[in-house]
C-alpha cells in the first residue's frame, strides 16, 4: 500500500516534456510508480483538471539569518517553493568570529536591505566556522527542504580582520591557502558552493564598499582551489560585468573544475550589456565550462509608498508632520486641508532624495489591481502627469491617499529599460538560463519579488498580452529541473520514478499573486513586504503535505540539504 496516491492529475514533470494524464504512487516521500495506478494508499487524492509539478526550486534567496528563526520560510513557502538555496551574492553569516558579528549584520543591511534590529535580535550566533552554522541549521525543524553556499565577503573578514572588510586591500599567500582550506572543509560539511559579489550596488550599511568587490586573479584562483580540492560545489557572482569580468570568472569556474552560476540582468546605463554577458555563458558551455545565468521573471523594482523604506514623500516637512497619524486621519487630512495638499505637491524640498524620485518618473507605475507587472510607457507616472496635465507628485499623492490601505508605486530600476519585458523574454528563451534574482527574505521593505515563482506560472504561458508566450512545460522546467541541477540537487526538481515527491497541485486556470501587503512580523516588530498566492492546492514536501489551499498544515519534514544530492 503507499502512502499517497495523486489520481487523474495533469503531469508537467520538469523536464521540460509535454503534459500528459497519469497517477502518481508515493511511499516513503519518493515516486514509486506513475501512470495508471489502481493500487491501495493510505491518502487517495484527485488531482483531476489541476497540474501535477515538482515543488518549485529557488536558488536565489537570502534566507541566511531568517533561516534561524523562521521555520515557514515566509514568502517563499506560500508560493510552492519546496527547496531554497541562501548565501548568494557573497554575504551571509558564517564564519564569523565571536565579536565581529556586527561587520557582517552590517554588511547584511547595507547589501541586502535587512534591517540591523532585526537581524540583531533574530540571531542568536552560537557558531563560529561554516561547518558549525550548517549543524545549527541542521538542528531546527522547518517547512521546506534548505541549502546554503559560504559567502566570499564573510571568508574574507574571517581570514583578514579588518583587512578584510577593505575591497582594496590583497590576501597574502597564506591568507589565500587559509580561505582555500576554509573553503574546502565547508564545501566537504556541506556547503553547495561558494558566492562572490562584485558590484558597486553593493554596500554595507555604513556605505562601504563589499570587501570582494575586487578580488584579484590570485584570489579567484584560491576559491577555485577549494573548489577543486572538494571536488564539488558551485561559484555564484553578482557582478557589474564590467570589461573582462567574465573572462576573470569563466577561468576562475575552468580552474575549479566546477560549474558557474551569475545573474543575468539589464542595467538601466547599459541596456545591452547582459547581451555580451549571455554570449560569454554560451561560449563557456560549448568549452564544457558549465554556466548558467540566473534571470527574473518581471521587473526589478523598487515598491514606493507611505510605509515603504522608499517613501517618496519621506524628507518632505509636512510629511513629517502627520506622519504619525492614522491612515485615515491622515489621508482625510490630506484630502481635506488645501494647504497640506498644495505644500505636499507644490513646495517639494530640494535634496538628494527628492532629486531621485524624479529622475524614477519615466520608469515609474501605480500598482493597482488587477496588477500588471508590464505597464506601458504610457502608464508612466511622467506620461499620466502630462495626460492629466499635472504634477507627477499629485499623481503619486493621489495614488497613497486613494485608499487606506497600502497602495504602492513600482520604480522599475532593472530589466524595464524601454518600457517593456522583451528583454527578460530573450533572456528566458537561451537554454542557459535558469530562473532566479527572486531576492526572497532579502530588500524586505523595497522589493517584493520573492514572489516570482508563482508569478512565472500564470504570466509567461498564459498571461502576457504585448509579446511572447512559452510552453508551461519550458517554464516549469526553468524553475524546478533546471535549478535543481545547477546546485547538483539530482533527486529532485522532476517527477520521475525514484525522484523525491516535492510537489505542488496547481490550479492552472486561478493561479495568481496577489497584491503586496506590508506586515510587521520580523523580530522586533520589522516591517516587510509580502505578497501571497492564489491557486496553489496542495504543497508536498519529500510526501508530506505543507501546505492546503494556500493554509499550513504545521508539518516541518524541511531538511538541511548537505553538499550534492542524488538519487537513492
Amino acid at each position: 500500500m503507499y502512502d499517497l496516491l495523486i489520481k487523474n492529475g495533469t503531469i508537467i514533470d520538469g523536464t521540460g516534456k509535454p503534459k500528459y494524464l497519469a497517477d502518481l504512487a508515493i511511499s516513503n516521500g519518493i515516486i514509486k510508480e506513475i501512470g495508471k495506478i489502481d493500487s491501495q494508499a493510505k491518502r487517495i487524492l484527485d488531482a483531476e483538471e489541476n497540474i501535477v509539478s515538482p515543488g518549485w526550486v529557488d536558488i536565489h534567496t537570502h534566507y541566511d539569518g531568517q533561516a534561524t528563526w523562521d521555520p515557514y520560510l515566509t514568502p517563499s513557502s506560500w508560493h510552492g517553493v519546496t527547496t531554497c538555496v541562501f548565501g548568494n551574492c557573497g554575504v551571509g553569516f558564517a564564519p564569523v568570529k565571536k565579536g565581529t558579528e556586527s561587520f557582517l549584520i552590517n554588511l547584511m543591511e547595507g547589501v541586502e536591505d535587512i534591517p540591523e534590529t532585526v537581524l540583531s535580535e533574530g540571531i542568536n550566533f552560537t557558531w563560529e566556522t561554516f561547518p558549525e552554522y550548517l549543524n545549527a541549521l541542521e538542528n531546527s525543524k522547518r517547512v521546506m527542504d534548505i541549502g546554503t553556499q559560504v559567502p566570499h565577503s564573510a571568508l574574507r573578514f574571517f581570514v583578514m580582520g579588518e583587512d578584510g572588510a577593505n575591497y582594496e586591500k590583497k590576501p597574502n599567500e597564506k591568507q589565500i591557502e587559509k580561505m582555500t582550506n576554509i573553503l574546502e572543509e565547508s564545501l566537504l560539511n556541506g556547503a553547495l558552493g561558494i558566492s562572490t559579489s562584485r558590484t558597486t550596488k553593493h554596500k554595507s550599511a555604513d556605505g562601504k564598499l563589499t570587501p570582494s568587490l575586487q578580488a584579484d586573479d590570485k584570489e579567484l584562483a584560491g576559491i577555485a582551489e577549494g573548489l577543486k580540492r572538494a571536488k564539488r560545489g558551485l561559484l555564484q557572482c553578482n557582478s557589474d560585468m564590467g570589461p573582462g569580468e567574465m573572462e576573470l570568472l569563466i577561468e576562475a569556474s575552468k580552474l575549479s573544475g566546477q560549474p558557474l552560476s551569475v545573474l543575468l540582468i539589464q542595467y538601466n546605463d547599459f541596456p545591452n550589456r547582459w547581451k555580451n554577458t549571455l554570449s560569454y555563458i554560451k561560449n563557456a558551455n560549448r568549452e564544457g565550462i558549465l554556466t548558467t545565468g540566473q534571470v527574473g521573471s518581471r521587473p526589478i523594482g523598487v515598491l514606493m509608498g507611505f510605509n515603504t523604506s522608499v517613501n517618496p514623500f519621506s524628507s518632505h516637512p509636512i510629511w513629517n508632520k502627520i506622519k504619525n497619524l492614522s491612515a485615515n486621519k491622515r489621508n482625510k487630512l490630506i484630502k481635506n486641508d488645501k494647504d497640506v495638499r498644495e505644500q505636499l505637491i507644490f513646495q517639494i524640498p530640494v535634496n538628494k532624495h527628492t532629486k531621485w524620485i524624479e529622475n524614477t518618473f519615466s520608469l515609474s507605475y501605480l500598482l493597482n489591481e488587477p496588477l500588471n507587472y508590464e505597464p506601458t510607457k504610457e502608464m508612466s507616472i511622467n506620461s499620466l502627469a502630462k495626460k492629466n496635465n499635472i504634477s507627477p507628485w499629485e499623481i503619486m499623492l493621489n495614488h497613497f491617499i486613494s485608499s487606506n490601505n497600502d497602495e504602492f508605486i513600482m520604480h522599475t530600476f532593472e530589466n524595464y529599460t524601454h518600457n517593456n519585458l522583451d528583454v527578460i523574454s530573450e533572456m528566458l528563451a537561451s537554454e542557459f538560463t535558469i530562473c532566479g534574482v527572486g531576492d526572497a527574505g532579502a530588500h524586505v521593505a523595497t522589493i517584493c519579488d520573492a514572489s516570482y515563482p508563482t508569478f512565472m506560472v500564470p504570466f509567461w504561458s498564459r498571461d502576457r498580452k504585448n509579446g511572447k508566450l512559452f510552453d508551461l512545460e519550458y517554464l516549469v522546467s526553468k524553475q524546478t529541473l533546471k535549478t535543481a541541477q545547477t546546485y547538483g540537487l539530482n533527486d529532485r526538481g522532476a517527477l520521475l520514478k525514484n525522484m523525491r515527491a516535492d510537489i505542488n497541485i496547481i490550479d492552472y486556470e486561478n493561479i495568481s499573486v496577489k497584491k503586496p501587503l506590508i506586515s510587521y512580523d520580523l523580530p522586533a516588530g520589522g516591517k516587510r513586504l509580502t505578497q501571497k498566492a492564489e491557486g496553489y492546492k496542495h504543497t508536498f514536501v519529500k510526501g508530506v503535505e505543507v501546505s492546503n489551499n494556500g493554509e499550513f498544515t504545521g508539518e516541518m519534514p524541511g531538511k538541511l540539504i548537505r553538499g550534492s544530492q542524488i538519487i537513492n
